[in-house]
């Protein structure tokens, strides 16, 4: 599903080149679900941002689906973010004009993939099929991050990337939000990594890798 051998990535800093990640390999198959965890700084969303084809590493071979994305130019890896990955950030990103049905069905349909059918169920398995024609600025946080997950699992893709996709809900609505995705990750058999300061989230996935200094653990 997703494969990374020896990635290296720098940006220039006003005392030169700073080095953030320093050789990382790390292997997601489908259905699996992993924790990246790290100090702040450690490098985490850069990885993240990568395996979502958003920036290209200096060195090494990022893989998707047998495919070497650093190898390709910015309309490929769109079409590859758009049919193959789904993205679930901490802020939510919904848009604010179109209702939660619209939102639900955006990502679906950008790939080519709206099943109304799989919509609908996804809607009542995150207890929205009541909150259709509201707009994002009538939702509670968690109900916005529900949305936004549905978005993503929308679109059935093979891989999940999250960035700290509770931390901006308390404990309690973040577990239930984190329970759903998990549950609802597992049936669709996508991999999924996600990004997470907390080690007790961590621990509720299949496995953990951890960043320190550039490298993982």
């Amino acid at each position: 599903m997703l494969e990374l051998c020896d990635i290296e990535k720098s940006y220039i800093g006003g005392t030169g080149r700073v080095p953030v990640l320093r050789g990382v390999s790390l292997r997601v198959g489908p259905g699996e679900t992993v924790a990246l965890t790290g100090e702040s700084g450690s490098g985490k969303s850069t990885l993240l941002h990568l395996c979502a084809g958003l920036d290209l590493p200096d060195a090494g071979a990022l893989c998707l689906q047998g495919r070497d994305i650093s190898q390709t130019d910015d309309s490929t890896r769109a079409r590859l973010r758009r049919g193959t990955v789904g993205l679930v950030f901490q802020q939510f990103n919904l848009i604010p004009s179109l209702d939660v049905a619209a939102n639900l069905a955006f990502q679906a349909r950008l790939a080519g993939r709206h099943d109304p059918a799989w919509q609908a169920t996804l809607a009542v398995r995150l207890g929205l099929d009541g909150l259709l024609d509201r707009y994002p600025e009538q939702l509670s946080g968690g109900q916005q991050q529900r949305v936004a997950i549905g978005r993503t699992l929308a679109a059935k893709p093979a891989l999940i990337l999250a960035d700290e996709p509770t931390g901006n809900l308390d404990e309690e609505t973040g577990d239930a939000v984190l329970e759903l995705m998990l549950a609802l990750v597992a049936e669709t058999g996508a991999g999924l990594l996600m990004v997470t300061h907390s080690p007790r989230l961590a621990a509720r996935l299949g496995r953990r890798a951890h960043l320190k200094g550039g490298r993982l653990d």
